[in-house]
């Protein structure tokens, strides 16, 4: 009885071309996310959060009457909070790029 292993089943393909490819495809996907823009906001949108999908902050914008108001402690709480999504956004955008390679590769989970 033959062995399938991870690349078994894939018809007498060389593997080292397989492990290439896929890591083409792992490379573009991170350019991608890189290189994309979300958002993360809070209350309402007074406080928004642009990130890029590396996690460098880009933009922190904040509704002018925020400060009017004078609740420090309410402005830091949006501020976290719209961080805080802008990274759920990184994550969800991450897991969308990835989850197609990571089919590829059936069970086998790549650390992304």
């Amino acid at each position: 009885m033959a062995r399938k292993g991870l690349f078994g089943g894939l018809g007498g393909l060389d593997p080292i071309s397989i492990l290439k490819q896929l890591q083409a495809q792992i490379d573009q996907a991170q350019k991608e996310i890189a290189e994309s823009q979300v958002e993360g906001s809070a209350g309402g949108g007074a406080v928004r959060v642009i990130m890029r999908g590396d996690h460098r902050v880009v933009a922190v914008q904040i509704n002018p009457e925020l400060l009017q108001e004078g609740d420090v402690e309410m402005l830091q709480d949006l501020l976290v909070t719209a961080f805080n999504n802008a990274v759920a956004e990184v994550e969800r955008l991450t897991k969308e790029k990835m989850e197609p390679i990571q089919k590829t590769l059936g069970g086998f989970n790549l650390p992304i």
